[in-house]
């Protein structure tokens, strides 16, 4: 099973969408690799660079409400896949961004808003997820999380379809 957590990028807004994890225009490339340098390209947020160096390193996005709105493409999250990002703490998910997170073999944690506060305001560099045992773990704190037999299924296999090859 692939390790999940490390660098940790904040993305400090509500309703980031899917046009702004992966613009429209390059929905029409050929391969998930192909759209690697264009992740959140049109997310604006005050001192945020999509290309700066914190931003290449995360393997872990930590956002507010509704992660993911907009419109439903699994682009979204092959971007992240391709950028080494394979977990995503927000307050909540659009319903079909969270369950493509999972399809991919990808987290999509739900923590509840004192917990995503107490995240942002300590800001920590790095952040550890234990699947097994339900726990997000950043600067000596430890969140839980619960997520649904069938998901931690997906998560556990690496995706949609190393499960069904295994289950079918």
């Amino acid at each position: 099973m692939k390790h999940f957590g490390g660098a940790s990028l904040f993305l400090d807004r509500h309703d980031i969408n899917t046009d702004e994890i992966i613009p429209a225009k390059y929905l029409t490339e050929n391969s998930k690799l192909d759209l690697k340098p264009y992740m959140l390209e049109d997310l604006r947020l005050e001192g945020f660079d999509p290309a700066s160096a914190e931003a290449r390193a995360a393997r872990v996005i930590v956002s507010r409400q509704n992660f993911g709105c907009g419109s439903s493409r699994e682009h979204a999250v092959w971007v992240f896949e391709v950028n080494g990002i394979n977990v995503v703490i927000a307050e909540s998910f659009a319903r079909i961004f969270r369950q493509n997170m999972f399809n991919c073999g990808m987290l999509a944690i739900e923590l509840p808003s004192a917990d995503i506060a107490t995240l942002f305001a300590a800001r920590p560099a790095e952040i550890g997820v234990d699947l097994e045992q339900g726990l997000v773990k950043a600067d000596g704190r430890e969140f839980f999380f619960t997520l649904n037999s069938f998901d931690r299924d997906l998560v556990r296999a690496g995706g949609w379809l190393a499960y069904a090859d295994r289950k079918y």
